[in-house]
């Protein structure tokens, strides 16, 4: 079957209200499917991060248990050598990976919501009459653009700040260290704030970007509920 073959309009459709009970059932399955499969990438994500953020330590035990630098020198600015101010850096920039990969399973999270929604209102507007019956409302959001995928106070969002934060903080340290800039305490919160901001961008765009993609296919012609 073609989408040319399909029928104009929804009311020709040979749907019982018995078959949307059933969609009902797949419905919520899908709803408990989608929140496990992002709570699985994000935890994915934050262990990577945690793996790369660890790194540049790891390192500098290794250095200093095989004797190549003098563990002492470690506790002041000018004692730590530039290759490992280097990985610092690295592993900073290695680390937007995971911090990006968090942007996008929270945006995949939340548009699967949004259809999830938008095929709530299908089958509520068809089992109308028999919830009306059962003396039954279903719950669903009023606003179209719920739920929101750029939300920085919700635990996933506050989990891709805090790692931007990070981030900021090792790409900071590491590449003052590596021009051998003085350990100021105003220009090291200055770089860190300047690239906190520049994470903060990346979301803010990535999370908004979702709302202006271009629409599927609609050959049923439902009205269009998501901005």
């Amino acid at each position: 079957m073609t989408a040319e073959s399909l029928p104009e309009r929804l009311d020709d459709l040979p749907v019982e209200p018995k078959d949307f009970l059933q969609l009902v059932a797949v419905d919520f399955s899908g709803t408990y499917h989608v929140y496990l499969a992002a709570k699985d990438e994000r935890l994915k994500m934050t262990r990577l991060s945690m793996s790369l953020l660890a790194a540049p330590f790891a390192a500098a035990i290794a250095l200093a248990s095989a004797k190549v630098i003098n563990p002492g020198a470690l506790t002041s600015w000018d004692g730590v050598p530039w290759y490992l101010f280097a990985t610092i850096a690295a592993f900073g920039l290695l680390n937007m990976l995971p911090f990006l990969r968090l942007i996008e399973a929270v945006n995949a999270h939340m548009r699967t919501a949004r259809a999830l929604n938008n095929f709530r209102l299908l089958y509520v507007v068809q089992l109308k009459d028999h919830f009306s019956a059962l003396g039954w409302t279903p719950n669903l959001p009023v606003d179209p653009r719920y739920p929101e995928t750029y939300a920085p106070l919700a635990w996933p969002g506050i989990n891709v700040m805090m790692l931007a934060l990070v981030n900021s903080s090792y790409i900071a340290v590491g590449t003052l260290g590596m021009v051998g800039a003085d350990p100021n305490t105003a220009l090291l919160l200055v770089a860190i704030g300047l690239l906190a901001l520049l994470h903060y961008a990346v979301y803010y765009v990535r999370a908004n970007v979702s709302r202006r993609r271009r629409l599927p296919h609609n050959p049923f012609h439902f009205p269009n509920v998501e901005t």
